[in-house]
């Protein structure tokens, strides 16, 4: 059989999905890790020089681009699952089996899904697009100028409708990892008995406390709290 229809088949698709899902995932941990820096005192330079760093890095921009590759595939191949698997529920039951053969949020994941590009596209639009095409104030730093991405999020979390949709956006997510990202592991075949239900707990906490600190940022800009410290510690 060859690679087209490898990937063309129902267990290619489900494969394209872990992975472009497992990429995502990664991407999640560095953007969290990067971003935590806005919850401390004095934590705007680090936060200033890690955005530098991730927009002037070459490889991070080549990445950049297998990024935006990879939440189109994942988006696509998603709404294609759900048209699939609707047709195939054209001659359902009267009755549906509900929570009893699966949670909400597993039947729900299309629709978690779109709130999540909504909330990527408003996203994209505030702050990616003033970092890599202008439109972004600059601090100097050891003589050298930065753009301060920090001021612009601090504008940007004034507004009450960015910080409602950024919960809505944060509180879909997590729902969508909490049975993604153990789907991923499922689908590679990651499921030994043994060690899946470490890969389960894991994924919990991960849904959990990813989502919360994306969720902290508005909250804390806006009503001016802070962690007492400098900040997170960065190689560059």
């Amino acid at each position: 059989m060859k690679w087209k229809q490898v990937f063309a088949s129902s267990i290619g698709k489900k494969i394209i999905m872990a992975l472009t899902g497992l990429f995502l995932i990664t991407f999640l941990v560095v953007h969290a890790y990067v971003n935590a820096n806005v919850l401390f005192t004095n934590g705007e330079e680090n936060f200033n020089r890690a955005a530098h760093f991730m927009g002037s890095n070459i490889i991070i921009r080549i990445a950049e681009i297998g990024l935006f590759a990879g939440i189109i595939l994942h988006v696509v191949q998603g709404y294609m699952f759900e048209i699939s698997n609707r047709g195939k529920r054209a001659n359902k039951y009267a009755v549906k089996a509900g929570n009893a053969t699966s949670t909400w949020y597993s039947r729900s994941m299309a629709l978690l899904g779109t709130l999540i590009l909504l909330f990527l596209i408003v996203h994209i639009a505030q702050f990616w697009v003033p970092s890599r095409f202008g439109g972004l104030e600059e601090v100097t730093y050891d003589g050298n100028l930065y753009h301060n991405l920090y001021a612009r999020m601090k504008a940007v979390f004034s507004q009450e409708w960015v910080i409602a949709l950024y919960l809505l956006g944060c509180f879909s997510l997590a729902w969508h990892l909490l049975h993604g990202f153990q789907s991923a592991f499922q689908t590679m075949g990651w499921n030994d008995k043994k060690y899946f239900p470490v890969i389960r707990q894991v994924g919990a906490w991960f849904s959990v406390i990813v989502p919360l600190i994306f969720a902290l940022m508005p909250l804390f800009m806006y009503f001016g709290w802070e962690i007492p410290s400098g900040g997170l510690t960065f190689l560059f």
